[in-house]
């Protein structure tokens, strides 16, 4: 395993539609292993192929619902060509920041149940009903699938203070 560089706006990447995967040999077994180990050193708590430089459909997550007991283990969920159907009607407001954008968060609203769709890293089926912060996660790094970022959906967004900030408009 090894640690790949996080690209940043303006990346081209970073504004294309990631292509479908099809082939679950070592090298896409690599790339889920390096993103794994990106995402923990970063720290965050999802990363999508693209924001490592590559335009792949494969999204990482890795979330603990209880973060304030430090002795829960976080679930760690791989999604190769994920989809997303919403399950509810309410949406939720709620602040999102992103490896990839340093130094900004925004508020973007999103539905706050989910089902997530797609293929785990050998190939399989998987089917996951989300709520709360992990629907949000996914939905955040199925966005990235797309060329979409969390900028071109916020209602509001600021720098972090005493951080760096880096942000292009969009094209």
């Amino acid at each position: 395993m090894a640690t790949r560089e996080i690209i940043t706006l303006p990346h081209e990447t970073l504004r294309s539609k990631a292509r479908k995967v099809s082939s679950f040999g070592p090298e896409l077994q690599t790339l889920i292993d390096d993103m794994v180990e990106t995402m923990r050193a970063a720290p965050g708590v999802g990363l999508a192929a693209p924001q490592v430089n590559v335009p792949l459909r494969v999204i990482v997550v890795e979330f603990a619902e209880s973060e304030e007991d430090e002795e829960v283990t976080p679930d760690l969920y791989i999604c190769v060509n994920p989809k997303i159907t919403p399950t509810s009607t309410e949406e939720v407001v709620g602040t999102e920041g992103c490896l990839s954008i340093p130094g900004i968060v925004g508020d973007v609203s999103r539905p706050i149940d989910i089902t997530v769709k797609g293929l785990n890293r050998h190939g399989q089926p998987m089917k996951l009903k989300v709520s709360g912060w992990l629907a949000r996660i996914f939905q955040h790094e199925v966005d990235h699938l797309n060329g979409v970022l969390f900028v071109d959906l916020a209602d509001k967004v600021w720098p972090i203070e005493g951080e760096t900030t880096q942000i292009a408009p969009a094209d």
